[in-house]
């Protein structure tokens, strides 16, 4: 093979730039992953192993990390999972615009200086 690109249709050029793309983005998601992950979170307790298996092994190697590399974290026993804080309107209500009553002096929601 005489290595001409030109030669290849324009398809196969297209499917090996985005390949290449998907390949790099996958390498630097994996790559942060691991280097923000504890030592502790990690499967075989050592970084280097994975690092050598996400730039070595092409594009199977940080799918391989992120699927199975990544140990879950571990709750303790009376741990709670994470719930967001629930809001109900009244209280929204009340946090924007004041309790209740407490606008006008006929409690017509009405101020004293306000026409009508």
């Amino acid at each position: 093979m005489n290595g001409n690109l030109s030669a290849l249709p324009t398809s196969v050029i297209v499917a090996i730039v985005v390949l290449g793309v998907v390949e790099l983005a996958l390498d630097v998601i994996a790559l942060v992953d691991l280097y923000r992950r504890p030592v502790a979170r990690v499967t075989f307790t050592n970084k280097w192993i994975w690092v050598a298996i996400i730039l070595l092994v092409n594009l199977v190697g940080p799918i391989l990390y992120l699927v199975v590399g990544r140990a879950a974290a571990v709750l303790a026993e009376n741990a709670q999972p994470y719930a967001p804080p629930t809001v109900g309107t009244a209280n929204v209500a009340d946090a924007l615009y004041g309790p209740r009553g407490t606008t006008g002096d006929a409690g017509d929601g009405l101020d004293a200086d306000d026409e009508r």
